[in-house]
């Protein structure tokens, strides 16, 4: 009895130091260089993709950045603006609110280039986050290492946008508790809205600002807008007119630099989300300072240090999601997005499965 005893005591240690010493395959994290093994060519097939999609296209640099930044706002970076709506649900990039965002196509092109690469290593969320970073690079911005490893979900609904994005109208106020609940702070605020310094805007955005503001006549218009800026406007956007695209930053609108903050600061901020970045103090004092900088060294570190707080809002990782071969629709049942054991692991659960069986042997024996 004691032998059976001292055996099973013995099977029981054996198991645990094996198998406390396999690898946490299940317990991935974000990092730096995800793919340096599994896609080593990964962040280089993207920003050669992004390269030339830009130098046909630029003005999609700006839509490409504000496409993730929304999605990382709707529940987190896990690629749910990517989906398409179903006969039974209506998705996020349907919803009113993201009718006018672009750049799908860009991620698609990207990712089946990635496919061909590294079939079903990298996710969309993860093509995403990457082509938005080499936005910035390529419109002369900051290089941005940042962390991958996302996976994607599998959920996106309409409804969840009203909630998750800054209502018509919203206040200063109404803005910073919104980034408030994503741990995003009122600095974050005014930095990651220097994304505006890059791309357009649809008329329909900002022609409240123009045209009979605040219900009072169609005459009227905001009077925190410059003048002869709203009088430039309303020769590009007639009343009515929700499809022409205008510059968020006419001076400079595909350059990333230091135009968003003086044209904010001379009452040209083109939305109001822009205009109400003058009326709190502290998002007021980070405005005026880089309107008045000589040089865009300040800006840029901040944006670096922002773009990655707001890049690891809501990721999912720990087989969570999965890596779809389409970012706009999720896998088949039968396709499997969880990484395939390791080498290692495998030999590791052998070698624990030999060693259980030996010990068990000895019980019977």
């Amino acid at each position: 009895m004691a032998s059976r005893s001292s055996a099973l005591a013995a099977l029981n240690v054996v198991a645990l130091l094996v198998l406390c010493g396999l690898p946490a395959t299940t317990e991935a994290h974000t990092q730096f260089g995800a793919y340096n093994k599994t896609c080593p060519q990964a962040e280089e097939i993207v920003f050669k993709e992004m390269t030339a999609i830009l130098a046909k296209s630029p003005d999609l640099a700006g839509p490409v950045l504000r496409l993730f930044s929304v999605d990382c706002l709707l529940g987190g970076c896990e690629g749910s603006i990517l989906l398409n709506s179903t006969a039974n649900n209506t998705a996020e990039k349907d919803a009113p609110l993201n009718k006018g965002l672009r750049g799908y196509d860009v991620v698609d092109s990207i990712k089946a280039k990635l496919e061909v690469a590294c079939p079903g290593v990298v996710s969309c969320s993860d093509v995403l986050a990457l082509a938005a970073r080499d936005s910035v690079r390529i419109t002369e911005g900051p290089y941005i290492p940042i962390p991958t490893g996302r996976q994607d979900g599998n959920r996106s609904s309409a409804a969840d946008v009203a909630p998750n994005s800054p209502k018509p109208g919203a206040t200063v106020t109404d803005l910073i508790a919104l980034f408030a609940r994503f741990n995003l702070t009122a600095k974050d605020l005014a930095v990651l809205s220097g994304a505006h310094t890059i791309g357009r805007a649809h008329c329909s955005a900002f022609s409240p600002r123009l045209y009979n503001f605040n219900g009072s006549s169609n005459a009227s218009s905001d009077p925190t807008l410059d003048a002869n800026y709203t009088a430039t406007l309303r020769g590009q956007c007639k009343a009515g007119d929700l499809a022409t695209l205008v510059d968020l930053d006419p001076s400079s609108g595909t350059t990333f630099d230091l135009g968003y903050y003086r044209d904010v600061a001379a009452s040209k901020g083109l939305l109001s989300t822009d205009a109400a970045l003058l009326l709190d103090a502290d998002t007021r004092a980070y405005v005026l300072r880089q309107a008045n900088a000589t040089a865009n060294q300040e800006f840029f570190a901040d944006f670096a240090v922002s773009f990655v707080n707001m890049s690891k809002i809501g990721v999912l990782t720990h087989h969570k999601g999965e890596i779809r071969r389409q970012c706009s629709v999720v896998n088949p049942p039968s396709a499997h997005s969880s990484a395939p054991m390791t080498t290692m692991s495998a030999h590791a659960v052998l070698l624990a499965t030999s060693l259980i069986s030996v010990l068990a042997l000895a019980l019977l024996l």
